[in-house]
């Protein structure tokens, strides 16, 4: 009875020192934002590749906050950018876009490309395979 109750305190001593040190302890920000995909997570790659599989027209967008088509392959917000929204960040530019330069490549790039796989054959109608 009596190792019952001492085993019950030290539980209660080290959750409530874990409770008070993880309050203490200072978290750093994430540096970057970097997002691998296809075209799930695309954030407008595509638009600067000389390819088929492309969304830069009507009706991709229709629901994005400018109600443009911006390469992404949904109608809206796609998960790196709803995940952005949560931690407050922007939402990371396509790393072929002339804009990320500078400070913007310190939020972070999005290399998610339509047709993307880890076959040789993966996207092949879409585009010439691009060695790595």
């Amino acid at each position: 009875m009596a190792s019952n109750s001492s085993a019950c305190s030290s539980y209660w001593v080290i959750s409530g020192l874990a409770l008070v040190l993880g309050a203490i302890v200072h978290q750093a920000d994430a540096r970057a934002f970097l997002v691998f995909g296809d075209s799930l997570v695309d954030s407008g790659n595509n638009n600067y590749l000389a390819t088929t599989a492309r969304a830069d027209s009507y009706p991709y967008g229709i629901d994005y906050p400018t109600h443009q088509a911006t390469g992404r392959f949904s109608n809206g917000l796609n998960i790196p950018d709803l995940i952005s929204e949560q931690i407050g960040s922007e939402p990371p530019l396509p790393y072929l876009s002339p804009e990320l330069r500078g400070q913007k490549l310190l939020v972070g790039a999005n290399f998610a490309s339509a047709g993307i796989g880890i076959l040789n054959d993966t996207g092949i109608q879409f585009v010439s395979n691009l060695p790595v």
